[in-house]
């Protein structure tokens, strides 16, 4: 199991900045080097450093949903802590190869003023990440279909995707989203899954929020297909726990998107206002069938009338010359959040054809938003929460 595998490299990583933070307190003032300051120091740090284990095996309640909140700013907090202490190590070990060795850089009070920089600039990404999180954009893009849509000239379409409602992304964000979303005057939603973050028991108000969608102003609806997260699943920092085949579908999820007025395609399409085609593709990863098989582009589009604009509607930016060549027009996708946290902002356009934004594939778009939520950490650095306002025109006449 590869989270077992990399649990002793995760122990040690915290034993370091554990140490260092030891080092830093003590600098500033020596009797805070004491053993039962160190030891409240110790236990407050690996309280937060085990939150997310801790929160993955207790039973719903209270002080689990508290616990479960606050390790999911954890991963986000350790990740930039450590990028700062690791960058004032490497200074450290150039500049001791110099003349400054000699100087109060090197010294105890040098040491407290390292130590306050790299605390200050760590919580400082920290709290920005987490407010920048919540500010969802509105992304533009305008496109031109060459095929005629019955009755219309132009289409307003709002992509939006991984919202992973559960317990870090509750009604304040999604009541947030819809305003925006109605903003924006659309004739249709589309969602490109991960609507959930692996359960409903983590949905703070569903209520409220299945009324928050249903806010949605939207002529033809709000159409959706699921992602690789709209499977209940335990999942712990990262990584799930299961063997064999990937999960079906939760049918408390299905219940959640019809009291919420989303209507779900899973390996479907649907003719909306014998104008254009809708087709919703399961996901790739955990499709959430019994065999764990999905359908082909090329399957999916069998049988319909390819003179009518085709949509496709996929969590994953995946295979898309296959759902080129299968007569999609347009391909709305989200999954991969653009990175979401910097570094990792750097990795995503080596892992996908199109991670975010739009490029065009033959005669086919692909659209791919960074999503309107968060998975793991609150945070975002580097990318933005966003939705996506696409204005889609008909130019049968150029075809």
């Amino acid at each position: 199991m590869i989270f077992l595998l990399l649990l002793p490299g995760y122990l040690l990583v915290n034993l370091y900045i554990a140490v260092r933070l030891h080092h830093w307190t003590k600098s500033l003032w020596p009797k805070l080097g004491c053993r039962g300051f160190t030891a409240v120091l110790t236990v407050i740090y690996f309280a937060a450093a085990f939150s997310p284990m801790i929160a993955f095996v207790l039973p719903r309640s209270g002080f689990a949903v508290f616990v479960r909140r606050v390790s999911a700013y954890w991963m986000g907090v350790l990740l930039y802590f450590l990028m700062a202490m690791l960058t004032a190590e490497l200074f450290r070990i150039v500049l001791s190869k110099t003349r400054l060795r000699d100087t109060r850089l090197y010294s105890r009070a040098g040491m407290a003023a390292v130590g306050g920089a790299v605390v200050l600039a760590a919580s400082a990404v920290c709290i920005y990440g987490a407010v920048h999180a919540r500010d969802i954009k509105t992304t533009e893009y305008e496109v031109t279909v060459n095929k005629q849509a019955e009755g219309m000239t132009e289409l307003k379409a709002v992509l939006i995707a991984d919202t992973h409602m559960g317990y870090a992304i509750g009604r304040d964000h999604i009541s947030d989203m819809v305003d925006k979303i109605n903003a924006c005057e659309p004739d249709i939603v589309i969602f490109a899954g991960d609507i959930f973050d692996n359960s409903t028991a983590g949905l703070d108000y569903p209520d409220e929020l299945a009324a928050s969608f249903r806010r949605i102003n939207a002529k033809y609806g709000v159409w959706a297909t699921y992602g690789n997260h709209d499977i209940d699943e335990k999942i712990l920092m990262g990584f799930t726990f299961r063997w064999g085949s990937s999960p079906p579908n939760d049918t408390n999820m299905r219940e959640f998107c019809e009291k919420a007025g989303i209507n779900l395609l899973c390996d479907e399409s649907v003719l909306i206002d014998n104008s254009f085609y809708l087709v919703g593709r399961r996901d790739h990863a955990k499709p959430g069938t019994e065999d764990g098989t999905r359908k082909t582009p090329g399957e999916l589009t069998e049988g319909l009338d390819k003179s009518k604009p085709v949509f496709f509607i996929a969590h994953e930016p995946d295979e898309l010359s296959e759902t080129a060549e299968a007569g999609a027009d347009i391909d709305f996708s989200g999954h991969t959040h653009d990175g979401q946290l910097f570094p990792l902002t750097l990795i995503t356009d080596l892992m996908w054809e199109n991670s975010c934004g739009m490029i065009q594939k033959g005669e086919m778009y692909s659209i791919v938003t960074s999503g309107a939520g968060v998975f793991g950490p609150f945070m975002r650095v580097g990318t933005d929460a966003e939705i996506c306002d696409v204005t889609i025109r008909f130019n049968a006449q150029s075809q």
